[in-house]
């Protein structure tokens, strides 16, 4: 985490910390012994080492012999790498350090340092069983909100694309009366009184839409669709909360109301959206899809391997790449084979493992994250990298049926 200071964090620098923080949530101590520190941007580096000094001073009150030597162990592992520090990185620096559970009765030490996207407001230390993560989780939460709202006389369902994912926070159906074979005066007072069931259903969406997004941080604005003229009725009577109508910036022909609709608005609403993670996605999928379907020439090309040499040749322009692969490029020093490259699906236990090709016992010269070595490898060449949401169809497409790597080409290359 190297370089995040203060700055915007670049994708991969997001996509590292979203990792570690995804590996440190599953780490479990035997007892009270992993120790979390956050360290402000203002805090001076002697003073937190005058306090690590006295925890460790304390700790030899512990009485279990074990855990007063994992705990300070990791105490001294911290003051250790404290003295690479003169002053605080601009958001402040974080140390998660400790003995985790293994196998059986087996531990080993872990050792994080994180640089965070925003600064932390106060230094902490914390001993438990777990790493202390609650003011980490909402760091990379997508500031930018869009509230969605799709509606008709008999159905509204309300939800909000942030980033990348929509989600439904309320879904009802009005049960406004839609027909009548009444006539004269009954005809008149059961009009009244679908009226009145109407409104009352107007208001209640209203209502709901208050709750959701009038105080919700990071609002853009606020898109509303629907398949006849309700929509507008609705924006146009005034049910919506004055601050509210400020944000709206479109009504939308879609049709649907449910769920589907929500999906269909934010694809309707495209070009007020263009900069949108999602919309960004959505453009190169669609251009890698277009791609493929060309009978020959088609600038795209899908298989690690295939990616890989492509990479190599200087031929992709943009490399897209599944947030959701979790996998390991391991190099491995074979007696026999000399040096051998792999993809597998979790890192080697130990300093070696068997030759991918032969099986004879090789040792592990490089383990990692396969996403992180894409990054790598495309950085040398030049090919820009745009990561890619599985919680998106295309996202969920591209992890599925093309192992969550997809290449466009600068040029068309030989098969």
């Amino acid at each position: 985490m190297e370089g995040v200071t203060g700055e915007i964090l670049s994708d991969r620098q997001k996509y590292d910390f979203k990792r570690s923080l995804e590996e440190i949530q599953n780490l479990k101590g035997r007892g009270t012994e992993l120790i979390s520190v956050y360290v402000p941007p203002g805090k001076q580096i002697s003073d937190v080492a005058a306090y690590l000094r006295e925890e460790f001073s304390q700790s030899s009150n512990i009485k279990s012999q074990g855990t007063r030597k994992n705990v300070q162990g990791a105490i001294q592992s911290i003051l250790a790498r404290l003295k690479y520090f003169k002053a605080p990185p601009a958001n402040g620096v974080i140390f998660f350090v400790g003995e985790i559970s293994t196998t059986g009765d087996q531990t080993r030490m872990v050792q994080y340092v994180l640089e965070p996207p925003d600064p932390i407001s106060t230094f902490l230390y914390r001993c438990d069983s777990d790493f202390y993560l609650e003011p980490l989780l909402g760091m990379l939460v997508d500031k930018k909100v869009y509230g969605l709202v799709v509606v008709d006389r008999s159905e509204a369902t309300i939800g909000i694309l942030r980033g990348k994912r929509i989600s439904v926070v309320r879904n009802f159906d009005s049960l406004v009366p839609s027909k009548h074979r009444m006539g004269g005066q009954s005809a008149q007072r059961f009009e009244r009184l679908i009226e009145i069931a109407a409104n009352e259903y107007y208001k209640k969406v209203s209502d709901i839409m208050t709750e959701a997004f009038l105080n919700i941080e990071g609002l853009q604005g606020i898109l509303i669709g629907g398949p006849g003229p309700s929509k507008e009725f609705f924006l146009k009577e005034g049910y919506l909360h004055h601050e509210l109508e400020k944000k709206v910036i479109d009504t939308f022909d879609i049709g649907y109301t449910d769920e589907y609709g929500l999906k269909e608005l934010v694809e309707k609403a495209k070009d007020k959206l263009y900069d949108l993670d999602l919309m960004r996605e959505k453009r190169f999928f669609l251009r890698f899809m277009e791609e493929i379907r060309k009978s020959e020439a088609g600038l795209s090309v899908y298989g690690e391997d295939q990616i890989r040499h492509a990479v190599t040749i200087g031929a992709v322009d943009v490399l897209l790449v599944s947030e959701g692969l979790r996998k390991r490029r391991v190099t491995v020093e074979c007696p026999g084979c000399g040096i051998i490259e792999r993809t597998i699906d979790k890192s080697p236990e130990g300093a070696t493992m068997p030759c991918p090709k032969c099986g004879t016992v090789g040792t592990v010269t490089k383990d990692i994250d396969l996403v992180d070595d894409l990054f790598e490898q495309a950085e040398l060449m030049g090919t820009k990298v745009e990561l890619i949401s599985p919680e998106s169809e295309e996202g969920e497409m591209l992890l599925k049926a093309f192992g969550g790597i997809a290449g466009l080409l600068r040029f068309a290359i030989g098969a």
